[in-house]
């Protein structure tokens, strides 16, 4: 995998009353391997916001860690089979999160990484939805569009 990337992160949200929602963005990032873990590093600029976000995503076999500093700060923690609580603060103040992580897949090849995180999550203390998010990672000169 090339150390230029272009990241795709495809989000699947299912509510009892409304069904599902996705949401999919496609940046630019920077990737590199460390001993077992991989990263990827890549800004975000959020709507009706001035300034952006630096994110991190470490990530391994059977987890993930995804940290937010910016004009939005949290460090989300998915590992299979196990709950995790977080502070996520953003400019319109704090959210206690719950993420109950079920299932994480990995795979990849030579030029693509792809993880799957099945989760559900809680704000307040309170269960607001089952979700998945699919990363796909490939390099940056990458012809195969759109990501599948």
């Amino acid at each position: 995998m090339t150390k230029d990337v272009l990241v795709s992160l495809k989000g699947l949200q299912f509510e009892e009353t409304s069904g599902g929602d996705e949401i999919e963005t496609i940046t630019r990032g920077e990737y590199y391997k460390k001993k077992n873990s991989h990263f990827v590093l890549y800004d975000e600029v959020m709507e009706g916001c001035a300034g952006t976000i630096k994110n991190v995503i470490r990530f391994g076999e059977k987890e993930l860690n995804l940290t937010k500093k910016g004009i939005v700060n949290t460090h989300l923690v998915f590992e299979e089979n196990k709950k995790s609580l977080t502070t996520y603060s953003t400019p319109f103040g704090n959210l206690m999160m719950g993420i109950e992580t079920k299932e994480i897949e990995m795979e990849e090849e030579e030029n693509q990484i792809v993880m799957k995180v099945d989760y559900a999550i809680e704000v307040n203390y309170e269960y607001l939805a089952d979700c998945t998010i699919t990363i796909d990672i490939r390099p940056a000169e990458a012809e195969v569009f759109p990501f599948s």
